[in-house]
């Protein structure tokens, strides 16, 4: 298995476990709730069961933001290897690694730490079309691309 492989299977294991985490919670909360219909009435229970109704959607739309995120990483072929940098490209720079693909933020790999980046955040857009030997420059800083994977 490649660098970039291995990668993009840590990325979708992270995705997985996020879900299943907020999904967790989720059953928790739905559980919790349904115990606290059977015991309490009046303004104050109802007030709680807005509250926990609200929780409920945030988790829900959490889930499905990561869900799309997993969709987005199932169309990435990690074997593809390009010249410059698009969707699917993992990149070494001066600065550090980035795997563009979906903004979940830093992944570990054998003690190395690989930024998740979205194609469309700013720096992700900086790195576009970028070849090894170029350089770009965001925020300021100077960034060299070392390789393109």
């Amino acid at each position: 298995m490649t660098l970039k492989e291995s990668i993009h299977q840590v990325l979708r294991i992270q995705l997985k476990f996020r879900i299943d985490e907020i999904q967790n919670i989720l059953d928790d909360l739905l559980l919790s709730g349904s115990r606290d219909a059977k015991s309490s009435a009046g303004d104050k229970h109802e007030t709680g069961v807005a509250m926990a109704q609200l929780e409920q959607e945030k988790l829900r739309y959490q889930i499905y933001e990561f869900q799309k995120m997993e969709e987005i990483v199932q169309k990435i072929n990690p074997s593809n290897m390009n010249s410059k940098i698009n969707l699917g490209s993992l990149v070494q720079t001066d600065k550090g690694w980035f795997y563009i693909s979906v903004g979940l933020g830093s992944l570990t790999f054998k003690e190395q730490v690989i930024f998740a980046i979205n194609p469309e955040a700013p720096f992700g857009k900086a790195l576009i079309e970028k070849e090894k030997g170029d350089s770009i420059y965001f925020n300021g800083v100077e960034s060299n691309v070392l390789q393109v994977l």
